[in-house]
């Protein structure tokens, strides 16, 4: 059995599959035409290109009016499949066998007046094919680009605003005024009731002190005299140094008597945080007793990564919310940002201090920040609030109009543009420039952006490598690579570097491109 009887046998065993086949082909001849090289190309594209679709057998009997023109332009002959292959006369690929097309002398021509463009990056696409890949553009321009960084912390003690209550004396403690962490108290308060033995004979040494000056003092020998002054004067300074008030030596004096105990009282007001002893406990000089916290002020310790440590200087302004607060914020300014890393979590501490009047945040709770910084082309921070103020190096929350001296520290005022802070009042100049990040094709090493060629007959678009600043929200920062009103493909650029990857050129993952793009063989 022959060829032509297999088949007919076949055809006449299988009918359903023979009449699924002829419709498919129906199917597809509609949809689809062959474009003037031979190729299948959507017919919807075709008529947007306005191109006469032909067949391969009329493609053959009749001429195309537009291809002389195209090959008397041209100046290179390239194959469709793979534009590596250059010639500069008719002929067919060396890899495929597909007749070369010509490359219209216009389209090399745009190129090479761009002046430092990569011709070889270069890529042209009908406008149909420009709709279907989505491509978008947005200007290159000077602006100040916006961070917004998020920051997770805690709400901690005001380290400045911490007392301790300690033992300046060795003695037993009889009694604790105040016998559990978390009570309120003001200065002055009664604390501890202890009893030392030494504090006893320093009252004795005054009140002997004392009644030697007053027996000298009937003698009528002055220099007797001096010197009981002096003895009285020194056992008093004594008392006071053990943690003695004036009142208290001087109901000493007024009674006669030296106490068993002396009462502690408190050095600030605040709540007690700690509580380190126990009624009938035995203390050294030293011990402490009590710790003390003045909750009025706060610090809100946040974590920093080592990317957003750019965007953050002292005395910049932050919001934070917490939990137990919710849709209510609260303000701080950021005064330390510690110089040293965690070697575990990879972040450094960014202290803000906070007012705490009415004692709402309390140390643990857990807060979420938010700072906004506006980068100028210095590096600096742009804060127009901050415009010509003067700011305490230690308190950042002191800021005046004038220099001077810090209320708090006493320390002189420095200006605000001294500690990172710039005026957006030199507009574009100051100005850096910016992309969206959306335009920028990041491998590692390398930045590619893509660029619209203007002036071009179709839509041509251009790879270039550029230096990237810091990344703000959603722009970049551009070192060098670009200019004021470069137009760069912030959608469809992908699809632009899969298609010069196709094409075995230059591209995002392959920068010096040749080569064949795979196994196509016919």
């Amino acid at each position: 059995m022959n060829l032509t009887d297999k088949i007919s046998a076949f055809v006449q065993s299988r009918p359903g599959i023979v009449i699924i086949a002829v419709i498919l082909t129906v199917i597809l001849m509609t949809l689809f035409s062959e474009d003037d090289n031979g190729h299948l190309m959507p017919a919807d594209e075709a008529m947007l290109d306005h191109v006469p679709q032909m067949s391969r057998v009329s493609h053959a009997h009749h001429s195309d009016p537009l291809k002389p023109k195209a090959q008397a332009e041209a100046e290179v002959w390239s194959c469709s499949m793979h534009p590596h292959v250059q010639r500069d006369k008719p002929g067919q690929c060396p890899i495929c066998g597909m007749d070369l097309i010509p490359v219209p002398q216009h389209e090399t021509q745009n190129i090479a007046g761009m002046g430092g463009m990569d011709a070889a990056r270069k890529i042209s696409v009908s406008p149909a094919q420009k709709a279907l890949m989505r491509i978008e553009t947005f200007p290159v321009e000077r602006r100040f680009p916006i961070a917004a960084l998020r920051l997770a912390g805690k709400v901690a003690y005001d380290e400045t605003n911490l007392a301790s209550i300690t033992a300046w004396i060795p003695g037993r403690i009889d009694g604790l005024f105040v016998d559990y962490t978390g009570l309120k108290v003001q200065k002055g308060d009664h604390m501890v009731r202890l009893y030392s033995p030494e504090l006893y004979s320093a009252q004795e040494e005054l009140l002997q002190a004392i009644r030697g000056m007053a027996e000298i003092s009937k003698s009528g020998l002055s220099s007797l005299q001096a010197s009981a002054e002096g003895t009285v004067a020194a056992s008093r300074d004594k008392l006071r140094r053990w943690g003695l008030t004036a009142e208290q030596i001087k109901a000493i004096e007024k009674s006669g008597q030296p106490t068993e105990h002396v009462t502690i009282y408190s050095p600030a007001s605040g709540v007690v945080i700690h509580k380190n002893a126990q009624e009938g406990m035995y203390v050294e000089t030293g011990s402490r007793i009590f710790t003390i916290a003045d909750l009025s002020s706060v610090w809100v310790q946040l974590d920093a990564y080592e990317s957003d440590l750019q965007w953050l200087h002292y005395g910049q302004p932050v919001a934070f919310t917490t939990e137990a607060f919710p849709g209510e914020t609260f303000e701080g300014r950021v005064a330390f940002i510690d110089p040293v890393l965690n070697p575990k979590t990879r972040t450094a501490k960014v202290r803000v201090n906070v007012d705490n009047s009415d004692q709402r945040l309390k140390p643990e709770m857990f807060v979420r920040a938010k700072v906004s910084a506006r980068l100028a082309n210095d590096g600096k921070v742009v804060d127009e609030m901050l415009a010509g103020k003067w700011v305490s190096p230690m308190h950042p929350e002191i800021i005046r109009n004038t220099p001077g001296q810090c209320p708090v520290c006493g320390m002189e005022l420095v200006t605000a543009e001294s500690l990172g802070f710039t005026q957006a009042v030199a507009a574009d100049l100051s100005a850096p420039l910016v992309i969206p990040a959306t335009a920028a094709l990041l491998t590692g090493n390398r930045a590619i952006v893509y660029i619209e060629v203007p002036d071009t007959d179709r839509p041509t678009y251009v790879g270039r490598e550029v230096v990237l600043g810091p990344r703000a929200g959603a722009d970049y920062v551009v070192k060098s690579g670009l200019k004021v009103g470069d137009l760069v493909v912030v959608s469809g650029n992908f699809k632009i570097d899969s298609a010069l990857q196709i094409q075995a050129k230059p591209s995002m993952m392959n920068p010096e491109g040749g080569g064949a793009t795979g196994g196509h063989n016919h």
